[in-house]
Protein backbone atom coordinates (compact mmCIF):
# COMPACT_ATOMS: atom_id res chain seq x y z
CA UNK A 1 0.00 0.00 0.00
CA UNK A 2 2.13 3.09 -1.12
CA UNK A 3 1.77 5.97 1.31
CA UNK A 4 0.10 9.31 0.30
CA UNK A 5 2.79 12.17 -0.43
CA UNK A 6 2.88 15.88 -0.12
CA UNK A 7 2.84 17.36 -3.66
CA UNK A 8 6.94 18.24 -4.39
CA UNK A 9 7.83 14.92 -1.87
CA UNK A 10 9.29 11.99 -3.39
CA UNK A 11 9.55 10.41 -0.04
CA UNK A 12 7.72 10.53 3.23
CA UNK A 13 9.77 13.07 6.06
CA UNK A 14 12.07 11.26 8.40
CA UNK A 15 10.36 10.25 11.62
CA UNK A 16 11.96 10.72 14.94
CA UNK A 17 10.18 9.95 17.86
CA UNK A 18 9.83 12.05 21.27
CA UNK A 19 8.59 10.72 24.72
CA UNK A 20 7.01 13.72 26.84
CA UNK A 21 8.19 13.43 30.48
CA UNK A 22 8.26 17.19 31.24
CA UNK A 23 5.26 17.28 33.61
CA UNK A 24 4.76 18.20 37.15
CA UNK A 25 2.96 14.50 37.97
CA UNK A 26 1.06 17.00 40.23
CA UNK A 27 -1.77 14.41 40.77
CA UNK A 28 0.39 11.36 40.89
CA UNK A 29 2.12 12.74 43.56
CA UNK A 30 4.95 10.97 42.37
CA UNK A 31 7.20 11.49 39.14
CA UNK A 32 5.11 9.63 36.68
CA UNK A 33 8.50 8.60 34.08
CA UNK A 34 10.21 6.97 37.16
CA UNK A 35 6.39 4.66 38.48
CA UNK A 36 7.69 1.35 37.62
CA UNK A 37 5.00 -1.48 36.02
CA UNK A 38 5.20 -4.90 35.42
CA UNK A 39 9.15 -6.05 35.95
CA UNK A 40 9.69 -3.09 38.20
CA UNK A 41 11.17 -1.36 34.97
CA UNK A 42 10.58 3.17 35.16
CA UNK A 43 7.18 3.75 32.88
CA UNK A 44 9.82 6.33 30.77
CA UNK A 45 12.35 3.42 29.62
CA UNK A 46 9.29 1.24 28.74
CA UNK A 47 7.68 4.04 26.42
CA UNK A 48 11.81 4.68 25.44
CA UNK A 49 12.10 0.70 24.53
CA UNK A 50 8.54 0.80 22.38
CA UNK A 51 9.44 3.84 20.72
CA UNK A 52 13.19 3.66 20.03
CA UNK A 53 12.18 0.59 17.48
CA UNK A 54 9.98 2.70 15.28
CA UNK A 55 11.80 5.94 14.57
CA UNK A 56 15.19 7.33 13.20
CA UNK A 57 16.35 9.19 16.51
CA UNK A 58 14.59 9.75 20.15
CA UNK A 59 14.53 11.71 22.77
CA UNK A 60 13.21 12.65 26.21
CA UNK A 61 11.22 15.96 26.50
CA UNK A 62 12.15 17.53 29.65
CA UNK A 63 12.11 21.12 31.32
CA UNK A 64 15.46 22.33 32.31
CA UNK A 65 15.83 21.11 35.85
CA UNK A 66 14.76 17.74 35.16
CA UNK A 67 17.99 17.11 32.60
CA UNK A 68 19.88 15.46 35.48
CA UNK A 69 17.07 13.13 36.94
CA UNK A 70 18.90 9.50 36.91
CA UNK A 71 15.91 7.62 34.78
CA UNK A 72 16.02 10.61 32.12
CA UNK A 73 19.70 11.30 32.20
CA UNK A 74 19.51 7.75 30.15
CA UNK A 75 18.48 9.19 27.11
CA UNK A 76 18.97 11.51 24.93
CA UNK A 77 17.12 14.46 25.81
CA UNK A 78 15.23 17.60 24.05
CA UNK A 79 14.75 20.60 26.41
CA UNK A 80 11.93 22.86 26.74
CA UNK A 81 12.34 26.64 25.64
CA UNK A 82 8.74 27.57 26.59
CA UNK A 83 6.84 27.44 29.74
CA UNK A 84 3.62 26.80 31.29
CA UNK A 85 1.97 26.10 28.22
CA UNK A 86 1.91 21.89 29.13
CA UNK A 87 3.48 19.22 26.57
CA UNK A 88 3.11 21.56 23.50
CA UNK A 89 6.11 23.15 24.80
CA UNK A 90 8.06 19.42 24.39
CA UNK A 91 6.47 19.23 20.13
CA UNK A 92 7.60 23.07 20.07
CA UNK A 93 11.14 22.63 21.31
CA UNK A 94 11.96 19.34 18.93
CA UNK A 95 10.49 20.53 15.85
CA UNK A 96 12.88 23.67 16.55
CA UNK A 97 15.68 21.18 16.86
CA UNK A 98 14.86 19.08 13.91
CA UNK A 99 12.64 21.12 11.42
CA UNK A 100 13.25 17.90 8.78
CA UNK A 101 11.94 15.71 10.88
CA UNK A 102 8.39 14.43 11.35
CA UNK A 103 7.69 13.73 15.46
CA UNK A 104 6.39 10.30 17.06
CA UNK A 105 4.82 11.88 20.29
CA UNK A 106 3.98 9.41 23.27
CA UNK A 107 3.34 11.01 26.71
CA UNK A 108 5.23 8.93 29.16
CA UNK A 109 2.30 7.88 31.12
CA UNK A 110 0.66 5.42 28.66
CA UNK A 111 1.90 2.32 30.39
CA UNK A 112 -1.32 0.49 28.51
CA UNK A 113 -0.09 1.37 24.95
CA UNK A 114 0.45 -1.74 23.05
CA UNK A 115 2.38 -2.66 19.83
CA UNK A 116 -0.35 -2.89 17.79
CA UNK A 117 -1.81 0.43 18.58
CA UNK A 118 1.41 1.96 17.53
CA UNK A 119 1.79 0.19 15.04
CA UNK A 120 -1.33 0.83 13.38
CA UNK A 121 -0.83 4.45 13.82
CA UNK A 122 2.72 4.46 11.93
CA UNK A 123 1.29 2.23 8.96
CA UNK A 124 -1.92 4.83 8.48
CA UNK A 125 0.91 7.62 8.97
CA UNK A 126 -0.16 9.90 5.97
CA UNK A 127 2.94 12.56 5.17
CA UNK A 128 0.38 14.77 2.87
CA UNK A 129 -1.68 15.77 5.78
CA UNK A 130 -0.70 18.16 8.81
CA UNK A 131 -1.31 14.71 11.59
CA UNK A 132 -1.90 11.46 12.04
CA UNK A 133 -3.62 10.96 15.81
CA UNK A 134 -5.98 8.22 17.07
CA UNK A 135 -10.01 9.64 17.74
CA UNK A 136 -10.33 8.84 21.65
CA UNK A 137 -13.19 5.95 22.23
CA UNK A 138 -13.91 7.75 25.62
CA UNK A 139 -15.11 11.39 24.21
CA UNK A 140 -14.26 10.96 20.15
CA UNK A 141 -11.99 14.31 20.24
CA UNK A 142 -8.11 13.29 19.00
CA UNK A 143 -6.06 12.01 20.72
CA UNK A 144 -2.83 13.94 20.76
CA UNK A 145 -0.40 12.43 22.76
CA UNK A 146 0.24 9.19 20.40
CA UNK A 147 0.28 10.61 16.80
CA UNK A 148 2.41 11.67 14.08
CA UNK A 149 3.37 15.45 13.31
CA UNK A 150 4.50 16.12 9.96
CA UNK A 151 6.87 18.57 9.60
CA UNK A 152 4.19 21.33 8.01
CA UNK A 153 2.38 21.34 11.40
CA UNK A 154 5.41 23.49 12.88
CA UNK A 155 4.25 26.97 11.54
CA UNK A 156 0.22 26.10 12.52
CA UNK A 157 1.26 25.24 15.82
CA UNK A 158 3.46 28.27 16.41
CA UNK A 159 0.85 30.56 15.50
CA UNK A 160 -1.44 28.52 17.87
CA UNK A 161 0.63 28.99 20.62
CA UNK A 162 1.44 33.22 19.41
CA UNK A 163 -2.49 33.22 19.92
CA UNK A 164 -2.56 31.95 23.32
CA UNK A 165 -4.12 28.74 22.68
CA UNK A 166 -2.74 25.54 24.37
CA UNK A 167 -4.95 22.70 23.99
CA UNK A 168 -2.71 20.03 22.05
CA UNK A 169 -6.48 18.55 20.68
CA UNK A 170 -7.93 21.65 19.76
CA UNK A 171 -5.16 21.90 17.80
CA UNK A 172 -5.53 18.95 15.80
CA UNK A 173 -9.25 19.67 15.66
CA UNK A 174 -7.82 22.97 13.73
CA UNK A 175 -5.47 21.47 10.67
CA UNK A 176 -6.11 18.84 8.61
CA UNK A 177 -5.63 15.69 10.94
CA UNK A 178 -6.05 12.16 9.63
CA UNK A 179 -8.12 10.29 12.63
CA UNK A 180 -8.51 6.74 13.75
CA UNK A 181 -10.07 4.25 15.18
CA UNK A 182 -8.68 3.15 18.45
CA UNK A 183 -7.86 -0.65 18.25
CA UNK A 184 -7.62 -1.29 21.49
CA UNK A 185 -9.70 1.22 23.45
CA UNK A 186 -7.75 0.94 26.86
CA UNK A 187 -4.00 1.59 25.02
CA UNK A 188 -4.31 5.05 25.25
CA UNK A 189 -5.44 5.76 28.45
CA UNK A 190 -3.46 8.15 30.71
CA UNK A 191 -2.88 7.16 34.32
CA UNK A 192 -2.83 10.31 36.84
CA UNK A 193 -3.51 8.96 39.98
CA UNK A 194 -2.59 6.60 42.81
CA UNK A 195 -5.83 5.10 42.42
CA UNK A 196 -5.56 4.63 38.19
CA UNK A 197 -1.57 3.53 39.21
CA UNK A 198 -2.35 0.18 41.32
CA UNK A 199 -4.96 -1.58 38.56
CA UNK A 200 -2.86 -0.49 35.88
CA UNK A 201 0.33 -1.85 37.04
CA UNK A 202 -1.66 -5.13 37.77
CA UNK A 203 -2.99 -5.39 34.27
CA UNK A 204 1.03 -4.61 33.02
CA UNK A 205 1.83 -7.08 35.42
CA UNK A 206 -0.83 -9.75 34.07
CA UNK A 207 0.05 -9.33 30.78
CA UNK A 208 4.44 -9.87 31.79
CA UNK A 209 3.34 -13.26 33.38
CA UNK A 210 1.81 -14.69 29.92
CA UNK A 211 4.53 -17.34 29.22
CA UNK A 212 5.55 -17.73 25.09
CA UNK A 213 2.85 -20.11 23.04
CA UNK A 214 3.94 -21.88 20.53
CA UNK A 215 2.04 -21.09 17.53
CA UNK A 216 1.85 -22.32 13.83
CA UNK A 217 1.80 -19.41 11.32
CA UNK A 218 0.19 -19.51 7.75
CA UNK A 219 0.46 -17.25 4.85
CA UNK A 220 -0.92 -16.70 1.87
CA UNK A 221 -1.15 -14.79 -1.55
CA UNK A 222 0.92 -11.09 -1.07
CA UNK A 223 1.87 -11.48 3.05
CA UNK A 224 3.41 -15.17 1.62
CA UNK A 225 5.64 -12.98 -0.95
CA UNK A 226 6.38 -10.63 1.56
CA UNK A 227 7.20 -12.57 4.61
CA UNK A 228 9.13 -15.32 1.99
CA UNK A 229 7.50 -18.35 3.07
CA UNK A 230 4.31 -20.26 3.03
CA UNK A 231 4.29 -21.37 6.94
CA UNK A 232 6.20 -21.32 10.16
CA UNK A 233 6.08 -22.14 13.55
CA UNK A 234 7.26 -19.92 16.24
CA UNK A 235 7.15 -18.91 20.05
CA UNK A 236 5.08 -15.58 20.78
CA UNK A 237 3.84 -14.23 23.82
CA UNK A 238 0.94 -12.26 21.39
CA UNK A 239 -2.34 -12.38 23.64
CA UNK A 240 -4.76 -12.05 20.51
CA UNK A 241 -4.52 -12.35 16.47
CA UNK A 242 -4.10 -8.93 16.59
CA UNK A 243 -1.35 -8.66 18.80
CA UNK A 244 0.50 -11.79 16.70
CA UNK A 245 0.02 -9.57 13.31
CA UNK A 246 1.55 -6.64 14.92
CA UNK A 247 4.69 -8.74 15.81
CA UNK A 248 5.38 -9.87 12.97
CA UNK A 249 4.64 -6.92 11.03
CA UNK A 250 7.55 -5.34 12.98
CA UNK A 251 9.64 -8.20 11.52
CA UNK A 252 8.17 -8.24 7.83
CA UNK A 253 7.37 -5.80 5.66
CA UNK A 254 3.63 -6.23 5.55
CA UNK A 255 1.57 -3.49 3.46
CA UNK A 256 -1.78 -4.96 4.44
CA UNK A 257 -3.80 -3.49 7.78
CA UNK A 258 -5.63 -5.87 10.00
CA UNK A 259 -8.93 -4.36 8.65
CA UNK A 260 -8.16 -5.82 5.20
CA UNK A 261 -7.90 -9.16 6.76
CA UNK A 262 -9.27 -12.21 7.60
CA UNK A 263 -7.98 -14.57 10.23
CA UNK A 264 -8.90 -18.06 10.42
CA UNK A 265 -7.35 -19.76 14.05
CA UNK A 266 -7.30 -23.86 13.83
CA UNK A 267 -9.23 -23.91 10.21
CA UNK A 268 -11.93 -21.36 11.75
CA UNK A 269 -12.68 -17.96 10.90
CA UNK A 270 -12.30 -15.67 14.56
CA UNK A 271 -12.25 -11.93 15.70
CA UNK A 272 -9.12 -10.75 16.23
CA UNK A 273 -9.37 -10.29 20.10
CA UNK A 274 -9.45 -13.92 20.15
CA UNK A 275 -7.02 -15.30 22.49
CA UNK A 276 -4.61 -17.15 21.66
CA UNK A 277 -3.59 -20.78 22.81
CA UNK A 278 -0.61 -22.76 22.74
CA UNK A 279 -0.65 -25.00 19.38
CA UNK A 280 -2.66 -23.01 17.88
CA UNK A 281 -2.72 -22.58 14.20
CA UNK A 282 -3.19 -18.96 12.88
CA UNK A 283 -4.03 -18.08 9.31
CA UNK A 284 -3.84 -14.26 8.28
CA UNK A 285 -6.33 -13.98 4.57
CA UNK A 286 -5.67 -11.23 2.27
CA UNK A 287 -8.86 -10.11 0.35
CA UNK A 288 -8.92 -11.45 -3.10
CA UNK A 289 -7.23 -9.91 -5.91
CA UNK A 290 -10.05 -7.54 -7.55
CA UNK A 291 -12.86 -8.55 -5.14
Amino acid sequence: MATALAPGLTTAPPLYGLVLAGGRSTRMGRDKATLAYGDGTPQLERAMALLQRHVTHAYVSVRAEQSAEPVRARFAQIRDTHENIGPIAGLLAAQARHREAAWLVLACDLPLLDEATLTRLLRARDPARTATAYRSSHDGLPEPLCAIYEPRAREPLCAYVTAGKQCPRKFLLSVDTLLLDEPNPRALDNINTPGEYGPANQTVIGEHAIQPRNLTVQYYALLREQAGRREEALQSSARTARDLYAELAARYPFSLTPEVLRVAINAEFADWSTPLKDGDTVVFIPPVAGG
